[in-house]
Formats: structure tokens, sequence, C-alpha cells
């Protein structure tokens, strides 16, 4: 737990321009309160714990989204989707599952599509909960036009997240990486990562080849 730990206080001391760090910083205009960023990291925290010795592949896409892990602090992960899970369902970790968005901005939570196909997709795959790990080439929440935006990690913003990157992959020792969508593919290939498959990602239409992809490669883990 202690490499968890000091996982998790790099990842909240990175600080970067036009960039959302979810388990440092408060959004005053959408979160609940001050406690949101501790809330964050102890949904990151108890889904590592439950994934390090189960994994039996790292999903890596590009960054963090405002309607996923900015609000959940997991990657390509949803409040509504936390939120549907009671206590005790492992799915995602074991234990309370915390909003950290204001009702009033979404009341049933953030959604964000390409979680709901990840997840669906892996399970309907034959996967547990805890033989995968969703993450971010870029860890963080890069935004453009305010908070509950989206863009691009610049390069400058990738080999400055990079550090956290390798110490992610050093938490699950050779666990076969998949990427997801093409700046992911390319980062890896920078850090000499050799990646076990790539796969479309399922944003802009492509939720249907990411699912043949997943199909595909693990059906290949199995003969």
């Amino acid at each position: 737990m202690r490499n968890i730990d000091r996982f998790l206080d790099d990842l909240a001391a990175f600080k970067a321009p036009r960039v959302f760090n979810p388990w440092r910083e408060v959004d005053a205009a959408h979160d609940i309160g001050k406690d949101a960023p501790a809330i964050r990291r102890d949904h990151l925290r108890r889904y590592l714990a439950e994934r390090v010795g189960h994994a039996k592949v790292l999903l890596v896409a590009e960054a963090a989204g405002y309607q996923g892990c900015k609000f959940t602090g997991l990657a390509m992960t949803s409040e509504r989707q936390l939120l549907a899970a009671g206590p005790m369902d492992d799915v995602y970790f074991t234990g309370e599952k915390r909003r950290t968005s204001r009702t009033s901005v979404k009341p049933a939570g953030f959604n964000e599509p390409t979680a709901t196909v990840v997840w669906r997709t892996l399970l309907t795959a034959g996967l547990r909960g805890r033989e995968w790990v969703n993450w971010n080439t870029f860890a963080w929440h890069p935004f453009e036009d305010g908070a509950l935006s989206n863009r691009t990690p610049t390069r400058q913003e990738l080999e400055a997240g990079a550090p956290a990157l390798e110490r992610f992959l050093a938490l699950f020792p050779g666990v076969p990486v998949v990427t997801v969508g093409e700046k992911a593919r390319g980062k890896l290939g920078e850090l000499g990562v050799e990646a076990l498959a790539a796969v479309r990602h399922p944003a802009y239409g492509g939720a249907a080849e990411f699912g043949r992809g997943i199909e595909r490669l693990l059906e290949a883990q199995r003969r």
C-alpha cells in the first residue's frame, strides 16, 4: 500500500496551466466542497489496491475527461456508474462510493460515454472488474473553455506526465498493456513500452470497433 500512497502523492503534486488535478484541486463551481479531492483520492486508492496482484491487462487511454475521472478520480469511470453500484459491489471497488459533483449540476451524476462502453465491453467479454485497470497516458484533466470541457494534452504535457505513467506501470510489473487510441500508443512507444495490442478509442463512433478489438485480444489470450 505504501507504493500506492507514494504514487497518489505524486499525482496530487502535479500542477500545470489549463489542467485540473482531481486528487488535489477543488472545482469551486462544480464540486460538492473542499472534501472532493480527498474523496477522489480514496476512490483511486481502493481501486488500485484491489487490482494489484489481480490485474491481467492494463487499458491505457489518453487523458482524464470531465464527465469521468474529473469527478470520480478513476480513469474511464463515471459518477453515474459508481452511484448505481452498492457498497458491496466490488466491480469498481468495495465500500462506499461517493459523488463529488454538486447535484445541482448533474442530479444523477456525470455520465461519460467512453466509460460506459469500456466497462460494458470488458465485463461482457468475461473479465471481472479487478482483472483489468483503466488508466491514461496523461493522468489529469486538460480543459479548453472552462472546467467542463476536454482537450487533447500537448506534447509538453505528455512529457511532463510521463514519470507518473511510468510509476503507474511499475505498480503492475509484467501485466500486459493495451493502448486505447493513437495518442496512447504513441506515448507508450516513446517510453519503450511494448503494448500487447492497440484498440480503437470508443469515442466518435468507435465503440463497435473498440469492442471487436477487445474480443480479438481476449480470444488470442485464451488460446
